[in-house]
């Protein structure tokens, strides 16, 4: 079929689709933590994450709003803390360097304020293709945005260098800063206060805030604390959005999230994922066609897998986040394409709406 490959409509059987789910998370740690956030349970602290004020009706007199932005190295959980903080996942997530590729507008609105959050690429200390300086300009651009920003660290013992360009970064820009040690749960109390102490040292900042965004411990917190640096101002959204990305959008990135969780660590920083068709047949059915895309021919072999199977598994499991997102029923088609060395090839990166162009705070 040349460039593009048609493999298998995903729509399984229930019963096929529910088995073949609980594979996928019990596989390794990494996706059984996909099943954790999936719940955004919160129970442990008590956090209602994504609750509005419209469930009172009220709103305070002081009532405040503006941006946060997050920021951090790789895999330190920024999506995680995102999408657990709105009550809901927007923000794809995986033990990959770099999962996010793109600043992820969300919204949270309570009866104290409405806050939004954006979630930034992780910060690398070098660039090592052309996708790459997009991902770092992002994060770095979005800086300019912010009201309040939320630096995330790890509770480790020491600074890196790519720490310290983050903390010479937030200092130049002004901006009043909340440092968040997440990940408190997994080491001793006395580690995270070790850890506030190291990354203190690097950065004054305006709050110190300890948190496990995976097991929503100390939200309430942190979210009081970013209260307390918005400024008054009004709704810039309506109370009932969440965000402010394309559904096609969102259901491109939860496929290039399965991919990157059923994939082997050589194939997932050269794929993107574009929607070809997305169709609303009617008030409870969606026809979607995707492609997969990857630099290498190899690669391509990988991604559908022997007699399809990987490329069947990649979207089932995709289906059902997309289903849960839109609550219609979802027929979808994955392809696979190769694009050479796409990643340096800034025509072929803005076809993927990596565009800088894109970028920017809607006042």
């Amino acid at each position: 079929m040349g460039e593009r490959e048609e493999q298998f409509l995903t729509n399984a059987g229930a019963s096929e689709t529910a088995a073949e789910a609980q594979g996928l998370a019990s596989e390794n740690k990494d996706e059984a933590e996909s099943v954790a956030e999936a719940k955004l349970t919160n129970e442990s602290e008590g956090f209602a994450g994504g609750k509005t004020f419209a469930a009172t009706g009220e709103r305070k007199d002081d009532f405040r709003s503006g941006y946060a932005v997050i920021i951090g190295r790789p895999n330190v959980g920024k999506s995680t803390l995102m999408n657990h903080l709105i009550g809901q996942k927007i923000a794809i997530t995986s033990r990959k360097p770099q999962t996010t590729r793109g600043r992820i507008e969300t919204v949270l609105t309570t009866d104290a304020g409405q806050v939004i959050f954006l979630d930034t690429p992780g910060m690398l200390r070098k660039a090592g293709n052309k996708l790459g300086e997009y991902l770092m300009d992002v994060s770095k651009t979005t800086l300019a945005d912010a009201d309040v920003v939320l630096w995330l660290v790890e509770p480790k013992p020491y600074a890196g260098e790519g720490d310290k360009e983050i903390a010479e970064l937030l200092k130049k820009s002004g901006r009043p800063v909340i440092l968040v040690v997440n990940k408190a749960d997994t080491v001793e109390k006395k580690s995270v206060g070790e850890a506030i102490e190291v990354f203190e040292k690097l950065l004054a900042p305006s709050e110190t805030v300890a948190v496990s965004a995976l097991r929503g411990q100390n939200l309430d917190e942190l979210l009081a604390a970013i209260f307390r640096h918005l400024p008054k101002g009004p709704l810039y959204y309506d109370e009932e959005t969440v965000t402010n990305e394309p559904l096609r959008d969102l259901a491109a990135e939860i496929i290039r999230e399965k991919a990157l969780r059923a994939l082997n660590e050589e194939v997932p920083h050269g794929i993107a994922v574009l929607i070809d068709t997305y169709k609303e047949r009617d008030e409870r059915l969606t026809d979607i066609e995707a492609s997969i895309v990857c630099e290498k021919a190899s690669h391509k072999g990988i991604i559908i897998g022997k007699s399809g199977t990987m490329l069947k598994k990649i979207g089932q499991a995709a289906r059902i986040d997309i289903e849960e997102l839109t609550g219609k029923k979802v027929f979808l088609k994955l392809f696979v394409k190769v694009r050479k060395n796409w990643r340096d090839n800034e025509g072929e990166l803005r076809s993927f709406g990596y565009d800088k162009r894109k970028h920017g705070r809607k006042d």
